[in-house]
């Protein structure tokens, strides 16, 4: 879903790390199955004690075990999966119900601290911690943090953030139903109403054991003994029942949902051939080899140990994903996009941007370090999948270009044209091409002259009569006919901005059917850009009887490039205009109140400077230059020729050349002025 909106390098990168979330996910939820069956059936458990040996590797042992046992029961397949967790929403709910029962029935007594804790006991004389029953006095007392160390975890302070992120990870499976979307017969409608009714229901279960136990265990007893559930339960079997069933139903709902999230990414193709082996692993529909890999991945998650460390990581994740989830609707919600319409009657903006801070100040609460490096290595895919993903190709839309759009929209209506100013002038150019295939450098240099201006590429395809016309006949011919018939810039178009992309230029592309090329360009200089942004200079090649270079299917060319055919952008066979249409074209120029250049020769230019040892110039010959004085067209011609020497002198490339003015000879003036420009010095000599 991320990637069908922020586009394959945010959600590839994001469901990456969402992988890995319900990976640590699962492997918390073994580590706490493990501790409560060691705590309750270990040798100094509650219920049966020296049942099972106690220790870090049988403990390791166990959770390799109960992770055998999840990847059998996810290899049957989805069913198998929601049909033992339907059984397993029963028996929790029944043993919630005897706790709450407890709650309200039991009264004082005294319940015993674990021998694990090394801090209060040595191992042999027991020591108890007060059960007060429901009293106000006991909710005042725990009504404010005491926070003290935490004796399973080498007495490291318990803190704020530990707390979060060991609460968070049990409200982690809000994306559960999403995950299984591809098994709901009707997800639109079950994701929403199971997703909402989950939250609520857990929400008010969470909300009610947290009173009934600041109501009635001291805050020495929860920090001390973490299974006083058991001590305190009218049926102690039915607390090592609850925790044993729901720590292993989420480990399993953690593994379906990471396998199909890996599935997703082998399927979209985001890491190209890397996980090709994940699609050809399916069998009826069940990701086999995803369940596997997941399965594994576990394994080593397990040898971190710690179960407030694997907590803390895996919340870290988690909120890594919402945030991206949260940063996907803002951004949808900004662009104003048609097709996003949330039927949720709640959502807004403001609720997202919400999430989205909340979730990044939570993360850096919880652990900076882990969130850093979680965001970190979220960058870092970013960008590695934006240069080698074989999927950022795919069309899936991308919310850049409808943010951008957003964007440029907003800004171009703040462009005032009856606010342009002389000081801020640059060149907005429309360059009049007849076919690319020729104009090759002169696009190029063009794309130099613009400084950082408006380029806009034109052309004229020439048509005679109707477009399209009414076809005649029975339906098979007026469909043939009616195809034949589309206007043919709908196919140029797409080879056109091939060919920006093949020679590197910042420029927009505009192309129009007219009957002759005159009337088209009075289309194109009339209404090509957009508002503010329209062409000031209008470029036209010049009308003389060389014979072109196709410098796209020549070899030795700089532009070749193989995968234009002879068919795209043709050369045609004789001149499109005629020497009267031509300047009658150049008036057209000058009416609309353009500047107008005519280029010549550009088929002979050679970029490459760089090896030239001699001396090279950027001559300039302007008009009327020694008499400025007269305010006629002339000056207005030869600042405008001067203004353009000096931006293409501004281009690294051409600034190795220097620039020279050079006049002609006119009225009595005898001679030739020369201006070279220096770095630091101009030189003037006449002549």
């Amino acid at each position: 879903m991320i990637s069908r909106t922020l586009g394959p390098e945010f959600g590839g990168s994001i469901g990456t790390l969402f992988f890995f979330a319900n990976i640590v996910s699962s492997a918390l939820c073994i580590s706490g199955c493990v501790e409560g069956l060691m705590e309750n059936f270990g040798p100094t458990g509650y219920l049966k004690p020296d049942l099972i040996q106690e220790g870090r590797w049988w403990g390791f042992l166990y959770c390799t075990c109960l992770n055998i046992l999840n990847l059998l029961v996810c290899l049957i397949g989805a069913s198998m999966f929601a049909k033992t967790t339907v059984f397993i929403l029963i028996l929790v709910c029944g043993c919630l119900g005897i706790m709450f029962f407890s709650f309200l029935y039991e009264g004082p007594r005294q319940v015993q601290i674990p021998f694990s804790n090394k801090n209060l006991t040595n191992g042999t004389i027991p020591v108890f911690a007060n059960y007060t029953g429901l009293r106000g006095s006991t909710l005042h007392d725990n009504w404010w943090p005491q926070y003290a160390k935490d004796y399973t975890a080498n007495d490291e302070l318990v803190t704020f953030s530990t707390v979060f992120g060991v609460l968070f990870s049990g409200v982690t499976g809000i994306m559960a139903g999403a995950n299984m979307s591809g098994e709901l017969k009707n997800p639109g409608k079950s994701i929403p109403w199971g997703t909402l009714s989950a939250v609520g229901f857990t929400f008010l279960v969470y909300l009610g054991c947290s009173v009934l136990v600041s109501a009635t265990c001291t805050a020495y007893l929860l920090q001390n003994n973490y299974l006083f559930l058991t001590g305190v339960s009218i049926w102690p079997a039915s607390v090592a029942i609850g925790l044993l069933t729901a720590t292993w139903s989420a480990a399993l709902s953690n593994v379906i949902g990471g396998s199909r999230v890996l599935e997703a990414l082998a399927k979209d193709n985001v890491f190209g051939s890397a996980l090709n082996f994940i699609t050809r692993g399916t069998w009826k529909g069940n990701p086999v080899a995803a369940v596997v890999v997941s399965a594994v991945l576990v394994q080593f998650v397990l040898l971190i140990g710690s179960l407030n460390l694997i907590a803390q990581l895996n919340s870290v994740l988690f909120l890594l994903s919402y945030l991206a989830t949260n940063l996907a609707c803002l951004g949808l919600e900004l662009a104003g996009a048609p097709n996003f319409r949330p039927t949720f009657m709640f959502f807004s903006w403001h609720t997202a941007l919400i999430g989205l801070l909340g979730t990044l100040i939570m993360m850096m609460v919880i652990s900076p370090i882990y969130a850093s490096c979680s965001i970190l290595l979220c960058l870092l895919l970013v960008v590695f999948l934006h240069l080698f993903s074989p999927s950022k190709e795919a069309d899936w839309g991308s919310i850049s270009q409808a943010l951008i759009f957003h964007q440029v929209r907003k800004y171009l209506l703040l462009l005032d044209i009856r606010k342009d100013h002389v000081k801020f002038w640059r060149p907005q150019v429309l360059l009049l091409v007849n076919s690319p295939r020729t104009a090759c450098p002169l696009i190029d240099f063009i794309n130099d002259l613009k400084k950082g201006g408006l380029y806009v590429l034109g052309h004229v395809e020439v048509q005679e009569g109707e477009m399209i016309e009414k076809p005649q006949g029975n339906e098979a011919e007026q469909g043939e006919n009616e195809e034949a018939k589309v206007d043919p810039t709908v196919t140029q178009t797409i080879h056109w901005l091939n060919l920006v992309d093949h020679l590197k230029v910042k420029a927009f592309v505009e192309l129009t059917v007219a009957d002759n090329v005159r009337t088209g360009m009075q289309h194109l200089v009339r209404l090509s850009g957009m508002g503010a942004m329209k062409p000031n200079t209008v470029i036209l090649g010049f009308l003389d009887k060389d014979d072109p270079t196709d410098f796209l299917s020549t070899h030795w060319s700089a532009y070749y490039n193989e995968d234009f055919e002879n068919d795209v952008f043709p050369i045609r066979s004789q001149k499109s205009v005629s020497p009267l249409e031509y300047v009658q074209m150049m008036g057209d120029v000058l009416r609309m109140k353009k500047n107008l250049c005519l280029c010549r020769n550009f088929s002979k230019l050679k970029k490459d400077v760089k090896s030239v040892r001699t001396k090279k110039y950027i001559d300039v010959w302007p008009v009327n230059f020694l008499n400025p004085g007269e305010s006629d067209a002339f000056d207005t011609t030869s600042l405008f020729m001067l203004q353009l020497a000096c931006i293409v002198n501004m281009v690294p490339l051409w600034s190795r050349l220097k620039l020279r003015v050079r006049l002609c000879e006119g009225g009595q003036s005898q001679g030739t002025l020369e201006v070279e420009s220096h770095p630091a010095q101009a030189v003037v000599t006449y002549r």
